[in-house]
């Protein structure tokens, strides 16, 4: 579903309706703070926890797959845990590309496990002890900042630094599962991702709710070429993605001509009859389809090689506290 438009109100003045409902987040946030206070496993590795304190999309799988390449360069065995959103199996499994559909693991597994062995579960624990098994010198939480289920040695906090924290008020007042100040109390790190300006206005907005020595990673979306040029290309956009229109401005950027958007619901299943639809009036128009990497592992198999996809990849200005951070959880090089 679409996100209420008051969520993104400033915290100054969020609106005659999020003060209404601010009861109710009161008690959301009162329930997520006794549920973060249970016990939870101690893995055998280091855990990095990649979370975040809004309901939908900040930037946690393009943040999950620069650590996942990070790792890579580094020769250390990294896994990923996910709870596998949107997919059918409880696991824990380990995602295999070539017999796993989205409507299994979910879309965001099945696109993360083309960088390293990724593991659904919805008991977090349980998928952790098995990449425990597997090998894993290193695990990656694909969100569950939230979940107790698996004491975290590292987490980070992403966050949209053009919508920064919303209205500053938990569901169903505002977009925050728990207060800025708990979240980040319990954080080891933030990581906002943006253009210059976006940073900007983050910092003027939110720098004050930031504890001081709080390490700060700032970071920016950029399209990868491939060997395409977009410049003058009319395409017809589709993304159900946290905030799709941030897909349609980077494309827009690029120089391509879009013709039509039409935005779907976060992780919506793309049917044959919906992809039959986006077909036709992409040749009305003379458009190519074009989507986001995510939502191209949800096509259905015949649709495939109609659509193409914008690859981002995140850029992170200064790697040097996440480095250090990485470091004194002992895992080096080999």
């Amino acid at each position: 579903m679409r996100p209420p438009r008051f969520w993104d109100h400033p915290p100054q003045s969020p609106g005659g309706l999020a003060r209404a409902l601010q009861p109710l987040g009161w008690v959301y946030a009162a329930a997520t703070a006794r549920r973060i206070a249970q016990p939870g496993y101690r893995a055998l590795v280091p855990v990095i926890c990649i979370g975040n304190l809004n309901a939908g999309g900040t930037g946690k799988t393009p943040t999950a797959i620069a650590l996942l390449q990070r790792f890579a360069a580094m020769r250390i065995a990294v896994h990923v845990v996910s709870r596998g959103y949107g997919g059918a199996l409880a696991g824990p499994v380990r995602v295999n590309e070539q017999r796993h559909t989205a409507a299994d693991v979910g879309d965001e597994p099945l696109l993360l496990a083309a960088f390293a062995p990724t593991w659904v579960a919805r008991d977090r624990a349980a998928g952790v002890r098995a990449a425990e098994a597997a090998g894993a010198r290193v695990i990656l939480l694909d969100d569950g900042f939230q979940n107790p289920s698996v004491v975290k040695d590292l987490s980070i906090i992403v966050v949209d630094a053009q919508r920064g924290f919303g209205n500053g008020l938990c569901l169903p007042a505002g977009p925050l599962r728990e207060p800025v100040a708990k979240g980040l109390a319990r954080a080891d790190m933030i990581l906002s991702i943006g253009d210059s300006l976006a940073q900007t206005a983050f910092t003027t907005l939110w720098g004050n709710a930031l504890p001081k020595a709080l390490p700060h990673l700032t970071g920016a979306l950029v399209p990868l070429q491939m060997g395409m040029d977009w410049r003058g290309q009319k395409v017809l956009a589709f993304a159900g993605i946290g905030h799709p229109e941030k897909f349609f401005a980077t494309l827009r950027a690029t120089g391509a001509e879009v013709v039509e958007t039409i935005a779907l619901d976060d992780h919506q299943p793309i049917s044959d009859a919906l992809m039959r639809r986006m077909l036709h009036r992409g040749c009305t128009e003379g458009a190519q389809l074009v989507t986001t990497e995510k939502d191209q592992v949800r096509l259905p198999p015949a649709y495939r090689t109609e659509v193409l996809a914008l690859v981002v990849r995140l850029e992170i200005a200064d790697w040097s506290p996440l480095d250090q951070a990485i470091a004194r959880l002992g895992l080096t090089a080999e």
